[in-house]
């Protein structure tokens, strides 16, 4: 059995455990829900229950890190602390919670391609959400005159939103700077880009 199985973790836990290793360690399009059932220690009626097929597997994996990240930008955005400490503090978010969650950001970036169009759709419809949240910050600090109105506020977030997407593409665990450090980084120069 399973580490998973064996870590009292529900199903669908154990499930999106397996998905996310095999789909890191081999892809999507060459893992089997066969291996993805067998590693998970369930059978594949189990998978069928939780999930309708290989595909919502895929979308799970990256919808619940977006989650994850929506519901901590509320937070942030909701908060009474100036927008320009309530912005460092999202900005930084991101790529502390895309670092913690590297595996999974990668596997969808490298497969999203395999989704039926009605779950790519709301994939999409899901990130656009937390864009325009995160823009609605920057607008907010633009309108009262915090941030520089010099750069329209799509690019600041597209610029921003580049630098994280491209995480997967170098950050490791064991490298010379932590997730803070790189998530403090990150933020500074979105913060520097905005000043007046």
């Amino acid at each position: 059995m399973s580490a998973a199985a064996e870590g009292g973790w529900s199903v669908p836990q154990r499930l999106l455990a397996a998905a996310t290793r095999l789909f890191a360690d081999q892809g999507y399009d060459r893992t089997s829900v066969q291996e993805i059932v067998e590693a998970a220690g369930v059978t594949k009626g189990a998978l069928y229950h939780y999930f309708g097929s290989k595909d919502d597997l895929l979308h799970e994996v990256y919808a619940r890190v977006l989650r994850l990240q929506q519901e901590r930008l509320d937070c942030f955005a909701r908060s009474d602390a100036p927008v320009e400490k309530r912005l460092r503090e999202a900005a930084a978010d991101v790529v502390v919670t895309t670092i913690e969650n590297l595996d999974d950001t990668k596997i969808f970036f490298r497969s999203m391609h395999h989704l039926g169009p009605e779950k790519l759709a709301q994939v999409r419809a899901e990130r656009r959400r937390y864009h325009e949240r995160f823009r609605a910050l920057v607008e907010e600090g633009q309108r009262c005159g915090v941030f520089s109105s010099a750069t329209p506020a799509d690019l600041v977030v597209d610029y921003h939103f580049g630098s994280v997407h491209h995480l997967g593409a170098w950050y490791h665990a064991e490298g010379r700077l932590s997730a803070g450090e790189v998530a403090g980084h990150l933020a500074d120069l979105l913060m520097r880009a905005l000043r007046p």
